[in-house]
C-alpha cells in the first residue's frame, strides 16, 4: 500500500507539468509608432522632464491647496475604497481556486449507539449495538494530470491582476476629477469675482448717467441703456453664486468629507499650477495605462480559460484514501487490530456529452478573440486621448496668448469709448459695446485658462500619472 502511494506520488508530479494553456503573445499595438506631428503638435511631446507615469501627483500639482485636497481624497472617497475592497475580493477567489490543487485532509471522528427491539432482531431479543470510528484521509482530490485547475488557477490570478489595475484606475481617475472640480471651482471663483466688479462698475457708470439725465445732459436711452447692463450684470452674477456653490458641493462629494478646516491658500489660475509631463513613445502607454494593463491581464484570464476548457476532454481522476481505526465499543477504538483504511481512486472519462465540451471550448476561444478586440480598442483610445491632449497643450497655450492680446486691445478700446462719452464726442451706446466686450473677454480668458489647465490634467492621466502605491494601500483601510 505505501509503494502503491508513492507511485502515485511520482506519477503525479510527473504529470503536473502539463498544461494545455494557449502560449501567449501580445497582439501588436494598432496604432502609429509615433505621435501625431504638425503644427498643433508642436514640441507637446517632448516637455517635461519626467515621464507621467513617474510623477506623482504631489509633484505635478503645485497648488498646495489642490493638494491637500486629493489628499483627503484618497482618503475618505468611496469609490476608491469599493475598488481597493474588491481587488481583495478578487484575491480571496484566486486563494480559494489555487487551494484546488492541493488535497484537502480532514480528520473525521463518528460514533453510533442503536438499539434493536426483539421484535426486529433476528434473535428476537432486544439488541444493543454500537459503531466507532476514528480516520484522517483525503476527500475525492482530483489529481490535475492535464492541468485544469492550474487553468482556472492562473485564470482567477490573471482576473485578481486585474482588478488590480482597475483600482489603479479609479485612483488616476479620482486625482483628475477632483483636480477638474477644484480648478472648475477656482475659475468659478474668479469669475464670480469679475461680474461683482462688472457690477460695481456698471453700477456707478448707471449713477453717472442719472445724474446726468436729471440735469437734462443725457436722454433717456442712455439711462435705460445703463439700466439694462446692470440688471444683465446681476442676472449673470447669481449663476456664478449658483455654479460657485455647486462646485463647492461636487468637491465635497469627491473628497467623501467635509473641506479640510485648515485648507490653504490656493494659487492664482494664472500662476505655474501643474508641472509638464512628456509624452514619451505610444509603446509606452503599454506599461504605463492601468486600463490597458487590465485589458491585458483579461485577455490572459481569457486565454488560460482555452486550456481548462480543453483538458475538459481528458479524463478526470481523483483519489479518495483515508486511515484510521474502528471498534463496536469506544473503548476498544485504539486497541490492537482495529486499524482501517480506504484506497479508492476514481477516473470518468467523458464519452458522450452532445457536443458540450466542443462548445465550451469555441466559447473559450471567442471570449479570447473578444479580449483581444477590447485590448486593441483600449489602446487606440489611450493614444487618441494623448493624442488630443498634445493638440490642445499647443493650440491654448497660443489661444491664450492671442486672448490676452485681446483683452489688452479691448481694455484699451474701453478706455477711449468712456473718455469719448464723457466728452460729449460718442453716445452711450459706444460705451456700453466697450464694457460688454471688455466683460466677455474677460470671462473668455478665465475659461480658456480653465480649459489649458484642464487639458493638462487629463493628458497626465491619459499617460498614466496620478497613480501612488501608498495612497492606493491606504484607501482599503
Amino acid at each position: 500500500m505505501r509503494q502503491s502511494l508513492l507511485s502515485l506520488a511520482v506519477a503525479t508530479a510527473l504529470l503536473s507539468g502539463c498544461s494545455l494553456i494557449p502560449d501567449y503573445q501580445r497582439p501588436d499595438a494598432p496604432v502609429a509608432a509615433d505621435w501625431p506631428q504638425g503644427e498643433p503638435y508642436g514640441g507637446a511631446a517632448q516637455e517635461g522632464k519626467t515621464a507621467a507615469a513617474d510623477l506623482q501627483w504631489q509633484a505635478f500639482f503645485r497648488d498646495p491647496a489642490l493638494r491637500q485636497l486629493v489628499q483627503t481624497a484618497l482618503e475618505n472617497n468611496r469609490d476608491l475604497r469599493v475598488a481597493a475592497l474588491n481587488v481583495e475580493a478578487f484575491q480571496a477567489q484566486y486563494r480559494i481556486q489555487r487551494a484546488d490543487l492541493f488535497p484537502s485532509v480532514a480528520a473525521d471522528g463518528n460514533g453510533t449507539r442503536q438499539r434493536m427491539p426483539a421484535d426486529l432482531s433476528q434473535t428476537g431479543q432486544a439488541r444493543t449495538s454500537g459503531q466507532y470510528s476514528a480516520t484522517l484521509g483525503v476527500n475525492a482530490w482530483e489529481l490535475d494530470f492535464f492541468g485544469r485547475i492550474r487553468s482556472l488557477s492562473e485564470q482567477a490570478l490573471q482576473q485578481y491582476l486585474a482588478t488590480e489595475q482597475a483600482a489603479r484606475s479609479t485612483q488616476i481617475s479620482l486625482v483628475a476629477s477632483v483636480a477638474n472640480a477644484y480648478l472648475q471651482w477656482q475659475a468659478d471663483q474668479s469669475l464670480l469675482k469679475l461680474t461683482q466688479d462688472t457690477l460695481e462698475t456698471y453700477e456707478a457708470s448707471y449713477q453717472l448717467t442719472q445724474r446726468s439725465f436729471d440735469v437734462g445732459v443725457s436722454d433717456a436711452l442712455a439711462l435705460s441703456q445703463a439700466r439694462t447692463a446692470v440688471d444683465s450684470a446681476r442676472v449673470t452674477l447669481a449663476q456664478y453664486q449658483r455654479r460657485v456653490a455647486q462646485d463647492r458641493n461636487a468637491l465635497i462629494q469627491l473628497l467623501g468629507t467635509n473641506l479640510p478646516s485648515d485648507l490653504p491658500r490656493g494659487l492664482a489660475l494664472n500662476d505655474e499650477v501643474l508641472e509638464n509631463v512628456p509624452a514619451g513613445l505610444p509603446s509606452d502607454l503599454l506599461q504605463r495605462r492601468p486600463d490597458l494593463l487590465q485589458a491585458e491581464y483579461q485577455l490572459k484570464a481569457a486565454n488560460a480559460n482555452i486550456g481548462a476548457a480543453r483538458a475538459a476532454f481528458f479524463p478526470s481522476v481523483s483519489l479518495t484514501a483515508n486511515a484510521g481505526t474502528a471498534s463496536s465499543q469506544l473503548s476498544g477504538l485504539f486497541d490492537g487490530g482495529s486499524g482501517t483504511w480506504l484506497f479508492q481512486p476514481q477516473i470518468s472519462l467523458p464519452i458522450f456529452n452532445a457536443g458540450r465540451l466542443r462548445a465550451n471550448l469555441d466559447y473559450a476561444e471567442l471570449q479570447k478573440d473578444i479580449q483581444i478586440a477590447q485590448y486593441e480598442k483600449a489602446i487606440q483610445t489611450a493614444f487618441q486621448e494623448v493624442s488630443d491632449r498634445l493638440a490642445a497643450r499647443t493650440t491654448y497655450r497660443d489661444q491664450l496668448q492671442a486672448q490676452r492680446a485681446l483683452l489688452d486691445t479691448t481694455e484699451t478700446y474701453y478706455n477711449l469709448a468712456e473718455r469719448r462719452y464723457r466728452t460729449g464726442v460718442d453716445s452711450y451706446l459706444t460705451l456700453l459695446d466697450a464694457q460688454r466686450q471688455l466683460f466677455s473677454v474677460r470671462q473668455q480668458l478665465i475659461s480658456d485658462r480653465l480649459a489649458q489647465l484642464t487639458s493638462e490634467v487629463e493628458l497626465y492621466t491619459a499617460l498614466g500619472g496620478g497613480w501612488s502605491a501608498d495612497q492606493s494601500s491606504q484607501a482599503g483601510n
